[in-house]
């Protein structure tokens, strides 16, 4: 495993990406609404990273074939747009972006309800969004990385949800997907000792119901095996000699 150790002008440029990210991803809350289609979705945020000079972290990215990932209901990550797919009152959807800034990446998640949703979708965005804020709080220079996985898990679990095992978080700079790998599950393993200049996106997934996900035939939408909603909240964070810094907020 090897982990980068970001410089201060590295530091730098990761800021501005997470900025721009941030952007991006509030510029595309406002347009969730019935009736819009996923591949609207996704064009929007085409044309707003490319305003900013950027560039979409996804778009072609091992051959995946759109700038956002835009999941509905039981697709847990990695759905791709698609014109015939429209959004109606009562679903959720999880739009997963990335952007590269003068070589470096941001990675960013969110999950919005679409009009009025049922209160128990309500309560799965909220707790997915507050486990990630429940992990960083042990995302210090000192903790060991799985000090964040267990504390994002434990929050989960005590809801009754599953905590998605076949995915995980990553390390981010030059690379979208670095090392390390960051369970959002209860693990035995400490894993690394975090050191300030550490660059990582953390992302919970979590399920309505079980953990288990299987990939339909596009190979590349995640789907809940039980059918049950899911949802995903991911920040690319900076480990400091305090407490960390959310580039991406």
């Amino acid at each position: 495993m090897s982990v980068t150790i970001k410089s201060e002008r590295e530091i730098a440029l990761m800021r501005e990406s997470g900025k721009i990210l941030a952007d991006v991803h509030n510029r595309l809350a406002e347009e969730i609404k019935p009736g819009i289609t996923t591949k609207d979705i996704d064009k929007f945020g085409y044309e707003l990273i490319k305003k900013h000079g950027c560039i979409p972290s996804f778009l072609n990215y091992n051959g995946y074939p759109a700038s956002i990932c835009v999941s509905v209901n039981d697709e847990v990550v990695h759905g791709i747009p698609s014109s015939e797919r429209v959004l109606y009152e009562g679903d959720i959807v999880s739009l997963d972006a990335g952007v590269i800034h003068k070589g470096y990446h941001s990675d960013a998640a969110r999950t919005y309800g679409v009009g009025k949703i049922s209160k128990e979708a309500e309560q799965l965005i909220k707790v997915t969004k507050d486990s990630f804020f429940e992990g960083i709080k042990f995302a210090k220079a000192g903790n060991h990385l799985h000090d964040i996985s267990n504390a994002i898990g434990h929050y989960c679990e005590s809801f009754g949800y599953g905590v998605v095992r076949d995915l995980v978080g990553h390390g981010i700079g030059q690379n979208l997907h670095e090392d390390p790998q960051i369970p959002n599950f209860v693990t035995k393993r400490k894993g690394i000792l975090l050191q300030p200049g550490m660059t990582l996106a953390v992302e919970p997934m979590v399920n309505m119901g079980r953990p288990d996900v299987c990939w339909l035939d596009d190979d590349w939408t995640v789907v809940t095996e039980d059918e049950s909603l899911s949802a995903h909240y991911e920040n690319t964070i900076l480990i400091t000699t305090g407490e960390p810094e959310i580039l991406s907020l």
